[in-house]
């Protein structure tokens, strides 16, 4: 099962103190930026974020999954938890790189 358009926009609607929030749908399911960085993989209704140290202490309670087959496990992020929503991904994006230029 796809995400579906209103999991996507209460995604955004959490994210959006953070600054800009944008949404590419891939493949059914869709990746979430905060300001230009890729902080969420969204797959069946279920926010996934990369297992980084940085959030380890944060999400130590946390499920953890697979987004799709093939994919490394992740955490699974509880959107009911607005505000640690809010800090697990500002947390991330603090240690994730920007996307590397496409150069043609």
């Amino acid at each position: 099962m796809a995400c579906t358009p209103e999991f996507i926009e209460t995604l955004s609607d959490i994210l959006s103190p953070l600054g800009e929030v944008r949404s590419r749908k891939m493949m059914g399911d869709y990746v979430i930026y905060v300001n230009d960085k890729c902080v969420i993989t969204a797959c069946d209704n279920i926010a996934y974020v990369k297992k980084l140290p940085c959030i380890s202490d944060l999400m130590a309670d946390a499920e953890s999954g697979s987004p799709y087959p093939g994919a490394k496990e992740a955490y699974i992020l509880d959107i009911e938890d607005s505000q640690k929503v809010l800090k697990v991904v500002e947390t991330l994006w603090n240690h994730l790189p920007f996307p590397k230029s496409k150069k043609g």
